[in-house]
């Protein structure tokens, strides 16, 4: 039975590996929306990969029926999120459809870097926030340190949150009792115009495109002409529903519900995350406040291994781009690697899930570029370009000045790392703002960082210093002018496109030497000597030698006097400096893969 003031819409946001996915499949079985024989851990996290890394990567919405204490029964429509820093993209979408949000505190590691990160995005938005504390059971919990540092440190109030065991079942219920007392219901619509907000999509092969909305006004059913604002494409709805956590037909959808509509959509590009979605005969006129668009910081070229695979390879990222708005995708072609696609990214992680789900669900074998993020060139004419590409790297003659992204980076660590933290720091170009301590054992230190510096390797050697109890997050900051040229590589005195690369002039001798060493190991040997060098303008900063193969000429000169041989060698070295002079390398594609391999 429909009833709006019964309708509690919320979300689940923590930092990664606190327990988020644990508390819904607690939620799933006290509400019995799963059969017990059905359960299984992690149930809303459907991707091999998720649960391979145990972690969320897409959003799930779910619609539960809850009796409470007051004898009412309730819709609680759960959007679960992502944790990690690279999919907040994620989160910010689901947090649109919502008016409350739990927020999940492990109560052994109390507040995290990401949980912050998360929590602000749910502040911005003015959501009802819940504090849970999870995992009460461990030996190592300390539930009013983590209550003080949620309150000194966030600066909610803790005195209605609830404490709670996923794992053990202790406390789950009294979670649905307190969102049925602390979230406030949708709010009544001021007219019957259907609007409703896309804040996600997926692409089903026998009924094309999903399209999950939440309906602000109006009511959305079977048969109704619907139409996008954005693209001002329209559709007759062929099915809506709601999940349960599998797909489940409905009359239809009225105002405050969360849902899917299926409108044989087959053309991807027509749905938007973010887009608001009305009725043809009684349209909307204004969209919906939805959520900003979010600009990729990582940039990475993504090729098939084999050339035939170009089509399947478009086909695959047509469709992640589809699940996955945050991805940005532009078709390009090397010289050394053929045709493939510039991608942008969220970041590290955002890249190699992107990666493995090509490789995984659409079975293309692909090879990806290291990846850059953008540098922003002013030219002597005052022109400004963006520039992600080294390729497109312009004359330096023309060029006035380079700016690079820089980020604040918020690090959580004990203090007994503090020392190894701030050289980790030094050695990544980055200055420490400020440093707070959050308990007698933490610290926060607030840094900023050029982007460039920390997209590779940071959080794995941060993990590995402080032994993992290290986090951090990032945010972009600003642009500032930048020492950054051009390293180029050249084999036998060739440049070679794809090896070149966007570096601070400070660490381009080490990346030079790293690359030729890199190269030496995997070209092959030639009949001739082959300088490999690292070049910035006409300046060699680094050069390594792949030695000749040699045929022994004097082999047959057994004694005699020495002129013999030497007049052996002199020739031999003669057709050498002629064979340099003509001869080509060709650089296997198994060398571009380890060298162009994300490091």
């Amino acid at each position: 039975m429909y009833k709006r003031k019964n309708i509690r819409n919320f979300s689940i946001i923590a930092h990664i590996d606190h327990g988020k996915s644990t508390i819904a499949d607690r939620l799933l079985e006290i509400t019995k929306t799963i059969e017990l024989r059905e359960m299984q851990d992690q149930l809303l996290d459907k991707m091999d990969l998720e649960r391979e890394r145990g972690i969320t990567i897409k959003a799930h919405p779910v619609t539960m029926y809850y009796k409470a204490k007051d004898g009412e029964f309730y819709q609680m429509n759960l959007i679960d999120t992502p944790g990690h820093v690279d999919f907040t993209y994620e989160v910010s979408r689901s947090l649109a459809a919502c008016e409350g949000a739990l927020l999940i505190i492990d109560a052994a590691q109390g507040v995290q870097a990401q949980s912050l990160a998360n929590v602000y995005l749910a502040i911005d938005r003015n959501l009802e926030i819940l504090p849970v504390f999870n995992k009460i059971d461990l030996p190592a919990a300390d539930l009013s340190e983590a209550k003080r540092q949620v309150e000194e440190y966030i600066g909610l109030d803790t005195t209605n949150s609830v404490a709670c065991s996923a794992k053990s079942g202790i406390g789950v219920e009294e979670i649905l009792e307190k969102i049925v007392e602390w979230v406030p219901p949708p709010k009544e619509p001021e007219d019957e115009i259907v609007r409703c907000l896309v804040f996600d999509s997926h692409y089903d092969a026998y009924r094309g495109v999903m399209v999950y909305i939440r309906v602000v006004s109006g009511e959305v059913r079977t048969g109704t002409s619907v139409k996008f604002l954005a693209s001002g494409k329209v559709y007759e709805v062929l099915e809506v529903g709601i999940f349960r956590p599998a797909a489940t037909k409905t009359e239809s959808l009225r105002p405050g519900e969360v849902g899917y509509l299926v409108a044989n959509i087959r053309n991807v590009k027509d749905v938007k995350i973010g887009d608001t979605l009305t009725t043809k005969t009684h349209a909307a006129t204004e969209l919906l406040p939805g959520f900003k668009e979010i600009r990729p910081v990582v940039f990475a070229g993504i090729y098939p291994v084999d050339t035939s695979d170009f089509e399947a390879l478009r086909d695959a990222l047509v469709k992640l781009q589809l699940n996955d708005s945050a991805l940005f995708v532009e078709q390009e072609s090397s010289t050394a690697l053929g045709f493939g696609f510039r991608c942008g990214f969220l970041g590290l992680l955002h890249l190699e899930i992107i990666f493995e789900r090509i490789t995984r669900e659409f079975d293309v074998d692909v090879i990806t570029t290291a990846p850059s993020v953008v540098y922003r060139i002013v030219l002597g004419d005052g022109k400004v370009i963006d520039v992600d590409n080294p390729a497109h790297y312009p004359d330096p003659t023309v060029i006035d000045s380079i700016e690079e992204p820089w980020v604040i980076a918020h690090i959580m660590i004990p203090s007994d790392y503090l020392g190894v933290v701030m050289s980790l720091g030094m050695d990544k170009r980055g200055e420490c703002i400020k440093t707070e301590t959050l308990d007698a054992q933490r610290l926060v230190l607030t840094y900023q960082f050029p982007l460039n510096e920390i997209i590779t390797d940071f959080n794995d050697k941060l993990k590995s210093i402080t032994k993992g109890y290290g986090s951090f997050d990032y945010e972009f900051d600003h642009y500032e002018k930048g020492d950054i040229i051009k390293l180029e590589i050249r084999v036998n005195e060739e440049p070679v496109d794809a090896f070149s690369c966007l570096v601070h002039r400070s660490k381009a001798t080490g990346k030079g030497k790293h690359i030729c060493e890199k190269l030496v190991a995997v070209i092959p040997q030639q009949l001739f000597k082959v300088p490999i060098q690292a070049a910035i303008g006409g300046k060699i900063v680094a050069r390594e030698t792949i030695r000749a193969l040699s045929k022994n000429v004097t082999a047959k000169c057994y004694g005699g006097d020495i002129t013999r041989k030497r007049k052996l060698w002199e020739k031999q070295k003669k057709g050498k400096k002629k064979m340099k002079e003509f001869g080509k390398v060709s650089i296997p594609q198994s060398a571009f893969m380890e060298v162009l391999k994300s490091d």
